[in-house]
């Protein structure tokens, strides 16, 4: 991912933002996808500056996950939403908050919105690797199956959109 203009960051790498004292710190939970099958563990929570808030979940998936969207990549598709050709060592991505459900009973995160197949063919990142704007727009293409999702390339308004509130 190329990094022009830094748009998110881990919660711990900000002094004076912490998680709020009505939310939980979902760090370290499992993370079940829409058939209640578990995808990996939340390490870090992601926060826009300018919208004074997290609005990514950062998930190490599962390596199991991995292998089964491993043969994927293997043909190109020709319309449509696109699938993606992962690295070895990507094993990391992320997870609108809006998207999340948080389960503070099982201390564990959830989402009726994504399956398995849908995250396995997701584009992954390295852990510590910079998300750039494109990643973030090409990620919510790819979630919600709608490549006419628009953009001016700019990121004013952008967590404005569903997929982003809690």
């Amino acid at each position: 991912m190329t990094v022009t203009n830094k748009n998110l960051f881990n919660l711990d790498e900000l002094s004076g933002y912490e998680v709020a004292e009505n939310y939980s710190d979902v760090r370290g939970w499992n993370v079940k996808d829409a058939n209640n099958r578990s995808i990996g563990k939340v390490d870090h929570l992601l926060v826009n500056k300018a919208a004074e808030c997290v609005v990514y979940l950062d998930v190490e998936i599962d390596a199991a996950l991995i292998e089964e969207g491993h043969n994927v990549y293997q043909n190109r598709v020709s319309a449509g939403v696109h699938e993606f050709l992962n690295k070895e060592g990507e094993n990391h991505l992320i997870i609108p908050i809006g998207m999340a459900t948080i389960d503070t009973q099982n201390k564990s995160v959830s989402t009726d919105q994504i399956d398995t197949l849908t995250f396995a063919k997701a584009k992954r990142f390295r852990k510590g690797d910079a998300i750039d704007f494109e990643y973030e727009l090409n990620l919510i293409r790819h979630y919600r199956g709608d490549d006419t999702i628009h953009s001016s390339s700019r990121v004013d308004g952008f967590y404005e959109r569903e997929e982003f509130k809690k």
